[in-house]
């Protein structure tokens, strides 16, 4: 029977504990023979308790307390970790241990990424039930998710960053501002793109932010113009899957907003109101809102319940959701219509007497999808017109 080292290393344990139980799921006789020791099933928990009772004691809780015992002794924990990160605490590990515990062929994945942060500079690992955060001496810069059994999602924060290429929508990563993110199936995805990718969201989440502006005055009003929203060809209830998602039923769209006497639907994954949602598969649609222009010396701004966006992004918004049978709407990507791109000269013709400034939007992009993101003509044109 091995003996505890006199110097016990918590997390060495538990790394022998993993390795066994890799060991036994990839059909390594020896290892299975080890675990059957103690139980017919081959789960971490049961590689724990076989380490454990290896060691002499009856359970893995007791053998943590001893190990947390001679720490607390001050015996040094110093042992051979085989570079294990200084960073990554006790209860980080044993969180980590629990998320990969049925998928353990995804941890070496974890293991790689973890392997690049000591070549970046000061930065700590933290661990919540299904997600690790790294984070940098400022703020988090990525998040590594099991998302499935056989993919690892890495999130970064890169400010501009657009999908495209190995980067995909943040969509489901969740938490730690991630933007975009990329997808690891084997300890080999993290390569010198990846490392570079990490290395980037490092340094943008490291520097200093830069220095906030004074608060801009809002501009004097120059009066209330009346939008009308004219949308057409519709893409039908159902569509195809986002990325590594669902399919999509029962979709409708709806203008996005605040409004106490309009009909609107709760959003169930997102804040706000859904208003005048329609049948993705209707001849048409159509909304009608005030917006308050304002007049500062950089020329239009937008307020009111219905518009978005800060002084540059300026947007009237289109939600695209499915329907529940609860009366809920469960978003799944919106479009912007951008007022700050409208010809100022319209903007003017708006806001004269009986003129309303009208946004004529095709609801299907090229792949027979509903419309998203920031639209731009073909499939938007603005206008204005006399009532």
């Amino acid at each position: 029977m091995p003996q505890l080292p006199d110097r016990p290393d918590l997390a060495q344990l538990r790394r022998q504990a993993r390795e066994l139980h890799r060991a036994a799921a990839g059909g390594d006789a020896a290892a299975q023979w080890r675990v059957r020791q103690v139980s017919e099933k081959t789960t971490l928990s049961t590689a724990q308790l076989a380490i454990a009772r290896e060691y002499g004691f009856p359970s893995w809780p007791k053998l943590k307390d001893e190990v947390l015992r001679a720490e607390r002794r001050g015996v040094p924990a110093d042992g051979d970790r085989q570079g294990a990160p200084d960073f990554l605490t006790a209860d980080a590990d044993e969180l980590i241990d629990g998320q990969y515990a049925d998928r353990p062929q995804l941890r070496p994945i974890l293991d790689a990424v973890l392997a690049l942060l000591p070549a970046f500079g000061p930065a700590t690992v933290q661990a919540r039930k299904t997600i690790v955060s790294l984070v940098s001496p400022r703020r988090t810069f990525a998040v590594v998710r099991a998302t499935t059994k056989d993919r690892v999602d890495l999130g970064l924060r890169l400010d501009g960053a657009e999908p495209g290429g190995r980067l995909q929508s943040a969509k489901g990563i969740g938490g730690g501002g991630a933007t975009v993110r990329i997808a690891l199936r084997r300890p080999e995805d993290v390569d010198d793109e990846a490392r570079g990718l990490i290395m980037r969201a490092y340094e943008e989440n490291t520097a200093p932010a830069p220095p906030r502006r004074p608060a801009r005055r809002p501009g004097a009003v120059a009066g209330t113009m009346t939008v009308v929203i004219e949308g057409s060809e519709l893409p039908g209830r159902s569509c195809g899957p986002e990325p590594d998602g669902p399919g999509h039923e029962n979709v409708h769209v709806a203008l996005g907003g605040r409004s106490e006497d309009r009909i609107s639907l709760t959003m169930s994954n997102k804040p706000g109101m859904a208003i005048e949602p329609v049948p993705g598969d209707a001849p048409a649609a159509r909304w009608e809102m005030p917006v308050t222009v304002r007049r500062d010396d950089d020329g239009f701004d937008f307020a009111g319940p219905y518009v978005r966006g800060v002084r540059d992004d300026r947007h009237l918004g289109l939600i695209w959701g499915d329907l529940a049978s609860d009366g809920t709407l469960q978003v799944f990507r919106g479009a912007k219509l951008r007022l700050v791109d409208v010809d100022p000269g319209l903007i003017e013709q708006a806001l004269q007497p009986c003129t309303t400034l009208v946004a004529r939007i095709r609801l299907t992009d090229a792949r027979g999808n509903p419309i998203c993101a920031r639209v731009h003509p073909p499939y938007l044109t603005w206008s204005a017109a006399a009532d």
